[in-house]
């Protein structure tokens, strides 16, 4: 789809503040930004990066461990290379910068860095309203990036995701991380109980959600498969034919 412009947004955040007080180091999950980068790049998009501030985005340790990639050391290397070699990495576009409407989609990466800032972040909520006022346009996120869409409301101040049908990372997910009991508050019950349809399978199993032009991925594992349905809503929206 040549000329088709998608912005992906990362994470600025490189700890969480856990309910004890400990700062937990985080960033973007490797899996989640590098096979849709790959697969945007193998589509033709013209991809822009852009971090709250325009921080440099760092990945978070734990998606590069050799538990998180079934104790594969040549995977972990691969996707370091892969991280190191994107130069626009190391020069983000300024979220607060952004104009919706030069992008036909947006796409946010989770890790738990989004509980910290993009579950809070203003330029990304006017962001998002201006994307999903666009049926022609698309707006995806996955894992701990659908916390980004908390913090988005309308005019009237009603929240935009209201019965609208969401996935994330599950309660079940973030307890078998480890990280339940400490986190200051967890992403399927705030979704939850700011009136989503909130939508899951078995922990780890992969899983997108596709409302209209909201698509949502369960967590890592979901990655390609969220990227995979950005490229078919694109084309049934005809973008970029």
């Amino acid at each position: 789809m040549p000329n088709t412009r998608i912005l992906v947004v990362l994470t600025g955040a490189n700890t969480w503040t856990m309910k004890s007080g400990k700062l937990h180091p985080t960033g973007f999950w490797a899996e989640e930004f590098i096979k849709p980068h790959k697969t945007f790049v193998a589509a033709g998009f013209d991809v822009h990066i852009a971090t709250p501030g325009g921080r440099r985005p760092v990945v978070d340790p734990l998606s590069l461990s050799l538990g998180y990639n079934d104790n594969d050391q040549k995977s972990v290397d691969d996707q370091q290379a892969y991280i190191d070699a994107q130069d626009a990495l190391k020069s983000t576009l300024v979220l607060g910068d952004i104009n919706p409407a030069d992008y036909d989609a947006i796409f946010t990466v989770g890790g738990h860095g989004p509980m910290q800032d993009l579950a809070v972040d203003p330029d990304l909520s006017r962001i998002i309203n201006g994307i999903l006022d666009d049926p022609k346009k698309v707006y995806a996120t996955v894992c701990h990036g659908p916390a980004s869409l908390l913090s988005v409301f309308d005019k009237d101040g009603n929240w935009l995701f209201k019965g609208r049908n969401v996935t994330g990372f599950s309660n079940e997910e973030e307890n078998q991380a480890t990280f339940a009991g400490d986190a200051p508050w967890l992403l399927e019950d705030r979704l939850r109980l700011a009136g989503a349809n909130y939508v899951k399978l078995a922990p780890w199993t992969p899983h997108v959600v596709v409302d209209g032009n909201l698509i949502t991925g369960q967590q890592q594992v979901s990655s390609q498969a969220v990227a995979d349905a950005i490229l078919k809503r694109l084309q049934e929206l005809g973008v970029g034919q």
